[in-house]
């Protein structure tokens, strides 16, 4: 006996997924036709005869019986109607629809019983889906412009906004980072008038303080301010792109201030002995030197590459991805644990240092690359970059086989570390940074196609199916890291109870979380910078598997953004502790909150056809790059 379905008694009068009302005869006679008895009855003669006597009867009635004196007759039925047939017709037309099926209605969006901060307390039963999340993504570009407006006022020009204080501060280098890092944003969500300022500035200043600047950090410089100008060139017409938005300067400004500022970056490379380049260069005179301690970040120099392809791309230098490409050519004849590699590599002598294996900090966006410069390169399966997706894969297989483990007592799945290499104990710890990762494992899993059509075209192998779960497995835990909290917003670091490790005390807070004993926060890791990799996932996982739990998560995590980071007077703040209510402000808005967190969030609850993952490659800053289609 198959069991039933788990729909309660009122879906008996519901037909086809509950789309469609099931008249009371229909339920009446189903009964009976799926009831022991049938068989019985139809069984024998005697039974077959009573059944056709049945239907004629039925048929008999429904064709002598007069109409009755509230019956409406269509308007399709009146037109061409005679007198003398009129009797023959209407009987047909009763018969007609005796036997036509009902019209299918449209699913129904259930009440959102959740409540909400932000205006949207109560969802209507009947509100059609696509308005709801078109109302969910005006939402989100209203908090974009609120955060815009605070930089504006108290910070333009500055790297970022301490919305607290209402004070900007140079973080980054002093190039105006969250201009640039906003500024494709606001052309994905058609901010005009963000536009025309952002662009403005960058027009009149940034060429200027690009000369006159003194230090800055390789990698922040090109995933945020390189990777924000070609992305702006291509969304504003450049190279026949998308020419999403008519404010601001020409593209063709953009170009030329990222070609100003690809040639000082240059430095780090040419300066270098190995094929590393040094992490720190020094603008005003295109020198560069390593950091304190001479090592430089595997994550660093391996994140550089889709910029400096995309910029040999469109000035026709082949110089910039010749030199940014070198090191993944390096990259790949050093020594790996199952395609996993320590978190530190010397410019000075070309090798890794130290054993630490980790996917978030100084690790996370090596990975992330190895994927995406492939993917950059085209559908051409005989083009040069082929070793980088192996390099991948085999990342990816050495990554479920050391690195991911369950929690207890409820089984999230998660990655954690390997602090002193293969040989050495497991760390249960998992950096928000790692979030990254339920996204580019399905993006590697179908190339940025929808799982449908990747199956339909027979693209998925077990590996790649492997991996799909795997994301969908890790997206969850980075969602109850979120919900497990009294704030609802993630901490910077959790840890993971296992076999054998427990530690007592340090909870979420959220006392009705089903997890509430899984996760582990300790104190100094308590702090939440706005990040955006867990809504960076669930945009791919939502584009990838069309699900919508993930648009669902990321509307609660929005949610809590607004209800515990906004700042009235403008701008949104970090917090020192998610567990904590109120939580203590933190006076710093990243700029990878415009640039990253909020772009991610509206296009998760857009169109998938807005900025399709099969025509672009995000870099690590959320700065679209166009695919080269052309091969």
């Amino acid at each position: 006996m198959s069991k039933s379905l788990p729909y309660s008694r009122k879906d008996v009068d519901y037909d086809n997924a509950k789309f469609r009302h099931r008249s009371f005869f229909k339920v009446i006679t189903q009964s009976f036709l799926t009831n022991n008895r049938k068989r019985d009855c139809i069984s024998c003669s005697t039974g077959k005869f009573l059944c056709l006597i049945l239907i004629f009867g039925v048929a008999y009635l429904v064709l002598t019986h007069k109409t009755s004196p509230g019956h409406v007759v269509s308007r399709d039925q009146v037109i061409g109607m005679t007198e003398e047939h009129s009797n023959s017709t209407i009987g047909a037309s009763r018969l007609k629809k005796f036997w036509r099926r009902a019209p299918r209605l449209p699913p129904q969006l259930p009440p959102d019983t959740k409540g909400s901060n932000t205006s949207i307390d109560h969802v209507p039963a009947t509100l059609d889906v696509k308005a709801l999340w078109i109302t969910r993504q005006q939402k989100v570009k209203e908090a974009f412009i609120h955060a815009w407006s605070g930089y504006k006022k108290y910070a333009m020009g500055y790297d970022e906004l301490m919305p607290v204080s209402h004070h900007g501060i140079d973080g980054l280098g002093g190039l105006g980072a969250t201009v640039v890092d906003a500024l494709d944003t606001a052309m994905i969500m058609g901010v005009d008038e963000v536009v025309a300022d952002a662009g403005s500035w960058v027009e009149e200043h940034l060429s200027e303080r690009i000369s006159k600047k003194g230090q800055v950090n390789l990698f922040e410089t090109t995933i945020r301010v390189l990777g924000g100008l070609l992305s702006a060139y291509h969304l504003s017409g450049g190279e026949k792109g998308l020419n999403s938005t008519h404010a601001g300067p020409k593209p063709a400004v953009y170009l030329e201030t990222a070609k100003n500022l690809g040639d000082r970056l240059l430095s780090a490379f040419t300066s270098s002995p190995t094929p590393i380049p040094f992490s720190d260069v020094v603008l005003h005179d295109s020198s560069a030197h390593p950091a304190p301690g001479g090592l430089s970040s595997t994550s660093e120099v391996s994140t550089l590459q889709l910029e400096f392809n995309y910029l040999s791309t469109v000035t026709g230098d082949e110089k910039y991805g010749l030199e940014a490409m070198k090191v993944m050519e390096h990259m790949k004849t050093l020594p790996k644990v199952e395609g996993l590699v320590p978190i530190y590599i010397s410019p000075h002598s070309g090798q890794f240092s130290g054993d630490n294996i980790r996917l978030g900090s100084r690790g996370d966006s090596y990975y992330e690359y190895l994927l995406k410069v492939w993917l950059q390169s085209g559908p051409s399966s005989d083009n040069n970059t082929s070793y980088l997706y192996e390099m991948y894969k085999e990342a990816m297989t050495g990554v479920r086989h050391l690195l991911v483990q369950k929690s207890v007592p409820n089984g999230l799945v998660f990655v954690g570390e390997l602090p002193y290499g293969s040989n050495g104990g497991f760390s249960p710890k998992m950096d928000h940074l790692v979030c990254f990762l339920p996204g580019t494992l399905a993006l590697g899993a179908t190339k940025g196609l929808t799982k449908k059509q990747a199956m339909g075209n027979n693209m998925l192998n077990l590996e790649d199916l492997e991996n799909l779960k795997l994301a969908e497995d890790l997206a969850k835990t980075c969602f109850e890291m979120y919900s497990v909290t009294s704030t609802g917003l993630a901490p910077e670091i959790a840890y993971f109870h296992t076999e054998e490790f427990s530690e007592q005390g340090h909870d979420g807070g959220n006392k009705s979380s089903e997890y509430i004993n899984d996760i582990i926060i300790k104190p100094a890791d308590r702090h939440n910078l706005l990040r955006p990799e867990t809504v960076e996932s669930f945009f791919v996982l939502y584009r990838i598997t069309e699900d919508l739990k993930y648009r669902e998560w990321g509307w609660q995590i929005f949610e809590a953004f607004e209800k515990y980071t906004k700042v009235d007077t403008g701008g949104y703040c970090s917090l020192d502790d998610v567990t904590s209510i109120p939580p203590p402000k933190r006076d710093k808005m990243e700029t990878f909150f415009l640039g990253e967190t909020l772009k991610y969030l509206y296009l998760l609850f857009g169109d998938s056809s807005h900025i399709p993952l099969d025509k672009f490659v995000f870099n690590t800053e959320a700065h679209p790059i166009p695919i080269n289609l052309k091969k």
